[in-house]
């Protein structure tokens, strides 16, 4: 019976912060579109962080709570969950075009943030066997390679952008700013206590089964809050806009390690605990996979993304089997 009582707190937790994630971006999303700022840039900015949210308030909640494992495991277990398994189903749905400039300048941060991880943790395997952490200071340089990087892609943005709202954002009425304070303090509530519902929730699950806080958040946490991102490549995907669905894992991946694991670094230093080299690898192999297939045909097609797929599977049956 408890265990049915935690399952039901994580998802409703869960359930709490999608709803957040998406009251706090149409919120901040009409704020932004007031004062004249294009959509592109609201996309790549407003729109991208809040579908990134449920990620970073639980591994920040967590990171309060000293549940380092889970704040590390979220992050880690989420950007394999983005590359292998939603790429790969988002390609079964429709081969995802890559562009020129996808492969040369986007896709090739997905690799840099996986190798940023692994360089954090390092010490953890090849050190003095000590109590591996990510510090604080490398909490803070990861803040502000995102700072550079969020800079950068939007100054590449303008510049490739004639900026012009779409005839559909033009002809949307724009949300009163009273509706859109309320709507941007009700989601960040909604962030708040459900993202600490769920983390306890997900730590009680852990005790409760008998397995290390790592595996809770590299599978059914990691896959919660992935959730936004599954749903808006999907949708992307069927529309057509495969190019969107690309965007929006870079953007979640880049985002995930260098400002949610970079934040949560910073309030707590992380201990690895029972993160191991084989997530580290995993994440790695993920990454160099997407940029060799999406390089070959300038697109990621359909036998590739059930490549992807496989390997999901593997390394949760690696997991599973391993505890």
């Amino acid at each position: 019976m408890e265990l049915i009582i935690l399952i039901g707190q994580f998802l409703i937790g869960l359930l709490a912060i999608i709803k957040g994630a998406d009251w706090m971006t149409d919120g901040a999303s009409a704020v932004a579109r007031r004062f004249g700022i294009s959509t592109l840039v609201i996309g790549m900015t407003i729109v991208a962080i809040g579908s990134s949210a449920p990620e970073f308030v639980v591994s920040a909640m967590s990171a309060l709570k000293g549940n380092t494992e889970m704040a590390i495991g979220n992050v880690v277990g989420s950007n394999i969950f983005n590359i292998l398994s939603i790429m790969g189903a988002t390609a079964l749905v429709a081969p995802i075009a890559a562009s020129k400039g996808n492969i040369r300048y986007d896709v090739p941060f997905v690799l840099l943030s996986s190798i940023a991880v692994a360089i954090a943790c390092l010490d953890n395997f090849i050190g003095d066997g000590g109590i591996c952490t990510i510090s604080r200071s490398e909490g803070l340089l990861m803040l502000c390679i995102f700072a550079i990087f969020i800079s950068y892609t939007i100054a590449i943005a303008k510049k490739d952008s004639n900026n012009e709202a779409t005839d559909e954002m033009e002809s949307k009425p724009i949300m009163p700013v009273w509706k859109s304070a309320i709507w941007i303090v009700g989601g960040l509530a909604c962030l708040i206590i459900g993202g600490d519902i769920m983390v306890d929730g997900a730590s009680g699950i852990a005790t409760m089964m008998g397995v290390s806080q790592a595996i809770i958040a590299l599978t059914i946490v990691s896959i919660g809050t992935s959730a936004p991102e599954l749903a808006a490549s999907m949708m992307a995907a069927k529309k057509g806009d495969t190019a969107m669905a690309l965007g929006n894992i870079v953007g979640s991946v880049v985002f995930n390690v260098f400002f949610v694991l970079g934040t949560s670094a910073a309030i707590c230093p992380l201990e690895l605990g029972n993160i191991s080299l084989v997530d580290i690898i995993t994440l790695i192999l993920a990454s160099c996979l997407l940029w060799v297939f999406c390089k070959h045909h300038h697109a990621l097609v359909r036998w590739e993304g059930v490549v992807l797929i496989l390997i999901q599977v593997i390394y949760y049956v690696f997991l599973i089997y391993n505890e």
